[in-house]
């Protein structure tokens, strides 16, 4: 399985036999194919869901099967006479419209392609569909709440089978629970929801487990419910009773439907509409999740037949008919996703020319719906003629909005290169608008709080939901946060939340479950997004706010601001504690990680007064802490003259425990697999250690070189930069800057001579003689 760390990533891909991963991983490990040997030797590529065409990750699935399709046929053209095997493409979607085109596009055969109707299913399933005429949200909902009772009771539980009721929201989910419960006890029958075979008392132990008070109180009574909120074991548990057959009704918000692995003999869809809060509207579920929930009620081990029930609001009662019995039809959005691709293969020089450009669109599923929907794609005509006009008026709109925001350039014979920015956000998968943002709004001055708002106005952060009332709790939480908010902030605007919730996390602030999981993603995002800027700025020479932007990854990954004191980060460790050790009377003061090592086991134990099972975690820390030993050599160090290329050699060894170091060469592969694992509790995903080494003069805010590295064991890094035209002697430093660790930050003076080259004292003999 794939991780997104690109290094990582193509080891795995060399290694295993079967690689799984998202249309996302694969469309940034596959760009620069031409120079990785393992993207080549992939001979069989499975895409799953291929219906998505027309979601939001659409786009991307046809960028990776149109490069894929490439891929296979220059390999067929290098391999005739006996070369590498061929690669097969297989696709595999729910019923569609127009699966022919799609076939045609993939390159599969006519003998290769089967399409199925919607109603051919593994097991039938019957589908009621029932109209509500309330046309205000919640009072639609309200009506929904009897009627969903009465289905359950009907399809499900009078028979003694499971069902699944999915509801538009988190809140919604807990509020229906009650309901069924409610109407349930009403009964006066003594009966509940809990299966057959269920034990009361088991049951009523293993709810008394929970947390959530709803949850405890609806699991007793035969009800679950899940929530993107919820901790992972409480969703476990939950839905361990939900397969074991002791919970017979489970509710799911609709937005979890993909997340889910249960099924059901009924299941119940109340309403087909959410919130969105960057709309300030209520919307239509995607039609692809309203047959993945449809799909739930599948059990094929269990039952001839499944049911679902669908409850909507009645003006669209006939189009959801239509759209559920009929195959799907499936349109390309790629003409409005086409500059990030178009700027990847700029940077690969795939596309060289516009010409070039033309052609890349015609290996796209786009290229195929123009002529078949022009008015969807606003064609003005279906001939040659204006297929090539629109084509071209396209592919010039987007290679003028990339040169306008620096990513490449064009001449006037039309050909196209790229530029700086476009490698960057090519290399990091960062959106154009992303990099050109960042390229305009840092300065030489730029500190820690500018780096952050940079970040959080970043375009990957555009998608975040702002669900109904979110609002209000990002102004409550906006008004205790150290740096306030820029003047033009608005609290429906997805970037404003990013901030906010970044500012949250470095203060360690409680916040809502729901914002918990867009904190998560926002953090995901902001590692790689740091690099960008960090590269943007280097590219400009600026030293201050580089190491600004260093310092913000490490508040990213460690969950703190950069004046907090460094033991803070240590899990468990709380203000009172770190005071306890800034008190301590000893012979050294405790000022770092490596202090807390060398205490004495009684002292600590007084000190920190943690049992041992946080005992065990911060152990777990504090021997991951890096101790990295840094030597460097300036190469030549006595002639160096002005304007002459400078190397510095950087060699970095990382310092491990006596009894390892002594035997090294016993080390095995998970050991050495394990080094350079950062311990960060508050980072949402796996991390591995990245160090920028910088030399740079501190006196005129100067970066000359830079360079990022991965450490395991040993590291030798070589840093070049042009000697300062003025000869004389600089005093240089030298920064070795983790991006994971606060406090481990070293940083070297590097004394420099600059001699007069050989045209300026040739300068100087004229002046004389003269």
């Amino acid at each position: 399985i794939l991780t997104g760390e690109t290094a990582s990533d193509l080891r795995t891909l060399g290694e295993a036999r079967i690689v799984i991963c998202t249309a996302g991983q694969w469309d940034g490990l596959s760009r620069r194919w031409r120079q990785r040997r393992a993207v080549q030797a992939v001979t069989l590529f499975i895409v799953d869901e291929l219906h998505f065409l027309g979601g939001d990750m659409g786009p991307t699935v046809e960028v990776i099967v149109s490069r894929m399709r490439y891929i296979g046929s220059q390999r067929k053209q290098g391999g005739k006479g006996g070369g590498p095997k061929p690669l097969r493409i297989v696709g595999l979607s729910a019923p569609i419209a127009n699966s022919r085109e799609v076939g045609e596009w993939m390159g599969v055969p006519a003998k290769g392609l089967f399409n199925f109707s919607p109603r051919v299913r593994p097991i039938p399933l019957e589908i009621f569909f029932r109209s509500f005429d309330q046309s205000a949200f919640s009072a639609r909902l309200m009506a929904m709440a009897k009627p969903a009772y009465g289905a359950v009771m009907r399809h499900a539980a009078d028979h003694g089978k499971p069902a699944i009721v999915f509801v538009p929201s988190r809140r919604q989910a807990q509020l229906t629970a009650i309901d069924l419960m409610t109407y349930r006890e009403s009964m006066d029958d003594g009966r509940t929801f809990l299966g057959k075979e269920a034990k009361v008392e088991e049951v009523a132990a293993k709810a008394d487990k929970l947390r959530e008070p709803a949850l405890r109180q609806v699991v007793a009574a035969g009800i679950g419910f899940v929530h993107g909120g919820l901790l992972d074991s409480e969703w476990d548990a939950v839905a361990e009773l939900y397969r074991a057959g002791a919970l017979g009704v489970l509710v799911v918000p609709a937005d979890l439907c993909w997340r889910i692995r249960e099924v059901a003999h009924l299941v119940v869809i109340m309403g087909t509409e959410s919130f969105d809060g960057r709309e300030r509207r209520y919307v239509d579920y995607p039609i692809a999740d309203l047959l993945h929930m449809m799909g739930r009620a599948s059990r094929q081990s269990c039952d001839t037949s499944g049911t679902c029930a669908v409850f909507c609001h009645s003006p669209k009662k006939e189009h959801l008919k239509k759209l559920l019995y009929d195959p799907l039809p499936v349109e390309s959005h790629l003409d409005h996703y086409l500059h990030d691709h178009f700027n990847s293969e700029i940077v690969t020089k795939t596309i060289g020319s516009m010409q070039d450009a033309v052609d890349y669109v015609t290996w796209t599923f786009l290229y195929r719906r123009l002529t078949r929907n022009p008015n969807y794609y606003g064609l003005r005509g279906t001939d040659n003629v204006h297929l090539s006009e629109h084509l071209s008026e396209m592919v010039e709109t987007v290679l003028g909005d990339l040169e306008e925001s620096k990513c490449c350039k064009m001449n006037d014979d039309g050909d196209v290169s790229a530029l700086n920015l476009g490698m960057i956000a090519a290399y990091y998968y960062v959106q154009y608008q992303t990099v050109e943002l960042i390229a305009s709004s840092v300065t030489a001055k730029t500190k820690t709080r500018g780096v952050m708002e940079i970040l959080s106005a970043a375009s990957e952060f555009a998608s975040l939901s702002i669900r109904h009332g979110e609002e209000r709790a990002l102004k409550i939480l906006a008004r205790n946060l150290p740096h306030a908010l820029p003047e033009s902030a608005q609290f429906h605007d997805p970037n404003t939340k990013a901030l906010v919730l970044l500012q949250c996390h470095f203060g360690r602030k409680s916040i809502s479950a729901d914002l918990r999981n867009d904190q998560k993603v926002v953090l995901g995002e902001s590692v790689n997004l740091i690099q960008a800027i960090v590269d943007v700025i280097s590219s400009n020479g600026w030293l201050k706010p580089a190491l600004a932007a260093m310092e913000l990854s490490q508040m990213v990954v460690q969950g703190l601001w950069n004046k907090d004191h460094v033991l803070m980060q240590i899990p468990h460790f709380t203000k009172e504690i770190v005071d306890r050790c800034e008190a301590h009377k000893g012979e050294e003061p405790i000022e770092s990680v490596f202090d807390i090592l060398a205490l004495d086991d009684d002292v600590r134990d007084d000190l920190l007064r943690l049992p041992d099972e946080k005992m065990a975690d911060v152990a777990v820390f504090c021997n991951n802490y890096p101790n990295i030993d840094v030597e460097f050599d300036v190469r030549d160090a006595d002639d160096v003259t002005a304007g002459d290329p400078v190397q510095i050699v950087v060699a970095l060894e990382r310092e491990v425990d006596e009894d390892e170091d002594d035997e090294e060469e016993e080390m095995d592969e998970e050991d050495m697999e394990r080094l350079g694992v950062v311990s960060a509790p508050l980072f949402p995903k796996e991390k591995r250690e990245g160090w920028w080494i910088v030399i740079g003069d501190t006196k005129t805010n100067s970066l000359l070189s830079l360079k990022r590295v991965g450490l395991k064991r040993k590291q030798r890094v070589t840093l070049e930069f042009v000697a300062p035209e003025e000869a004389g002697d600089y005093d240089l430093t030298l920064f070795c800057m983790s991006d994971s660790y606060l406090g481990c930050d070293q940083e070297y003076s590097v004394p420099l001579s600059v001699a007069i080259g050989e045209s300026d004292s040739e300068e100087e003999s004229s002046e004389d003689e003269d």
